[in-house]
């Protein structure tokens, strides 16, 4: 463990909370971190845990005014999800409740010696692939293509960062419960044509029901294993400014109420 750094703040939000807000705050974050640094203060690593309220999100791959994203865009908001351009790694995906995303805040320059972006990329691969294991029995396969897969079609977990002033935003997702796969199968998810959404709850040894909630105590022991972090969970009274923007969206969150139903299968 890296005891000489501080340790990562993480914060569990409670309700499914909207993709934009969401990418605001983490640029929010982003610019206060960058400011603190470079004034030479202390500044914290953030791990933002939560569910999106349903959203489909294009990578920079894809440019926002090509007919093809415009002709997908008024497709999906029909049915009911947001539509949002993203500058993270990655094409289309969709993000929503069921499926846990985390979006790791960190600075690595931090460590010694720094962490490069491949490296933090692949210690986030072994991470969704071994709480899989540890947690659920569940067995992934090697692949060409960034993600954790079960087998050649079934994809479980999608990674897509940005990295600018080697400071990270964006992050990792992984469908827990089966929600999430009536809204993939409306699209071609990360461009990966006949592969489909699978999720922990089909394939865990676990008898018992499988929910969000009870993921986020292992998962965030197991990031602290995987980046050699003590992870704390982030007190927003004491966090100042970074703490009164996290909890401005936790009400907003609330506030929204219910999320639309996934679409039916015979509306397909």
């Amino acid at each position: 463990m890296t005891s000489s750094l501080p340790p990562v703040l993480y914060h569990f939000f409670r309700y499914p909370v909207p993709y934009g807000r969401t990418l605001l705050l983490q640029e929010k974050l982003h610019a206060l971190q960058l400011a603190q640094r470079r004034q030479s203060q202390s500044h914290n690593d953030y791990l933002l845990l939560l569910q999106h309220r349903p959203v489909y999100t294009t990578g920079r791959r894809q440019i926002a005014t090509s007919p093809e994203v415009l002709a997908e865009e008024t497709r999906l908001t029909q049915i009911g999800a947001d539509f949002v351009t993203t500058q993270r790694g990655g094409q289309l995906t969709y993000h929503g409740p069921g499926q846990i995303v985390g979006y790791p805040l960190m600075d690595l320059g931090r460590t010694t010696p720094t962490l490069h972006t491949r490296d933090y990329i692949c210690k986030m691969q072994k991470l969704l692939e071994r709480h899989l294991k540890e947690q659920h029995g569940i067995k992934t396969i090697p692949s060409d293509h960034t993600g954790v897969f079960l087998d050649e079609y079934t994809k479980v977990a999608s990674i897509g960062v940005q990295v600018r002033h080697r400071l990270t935003t964006h992050g990792f997702a992984f469908n827990v419960t089966p929600e999430p796969k009536r809204w993939f199968d409306r699209v071609v998810a990360c461009g990966l044509d006949g592969v489909r959404a699978g999720c922990i709850a089909d394939v865990s040894f676990k008898k018992e029901s499988i929910s969000v909630e009870d993921e986020i105590p292992p998962l965030v022991e197991g990031f602290g294993r995987a980046y050699e972090r003590k992870v704390e969970k982030l007190d927003p009274g004491a966090e100042g400014e970074a703490g009164e923007l996290i909890m401005e969206l936790e009400e907003a969150a609330k506030a929204l109420g219910p999320w639309p139903e996934a679409p039916s299968p015979e509306s397909h």
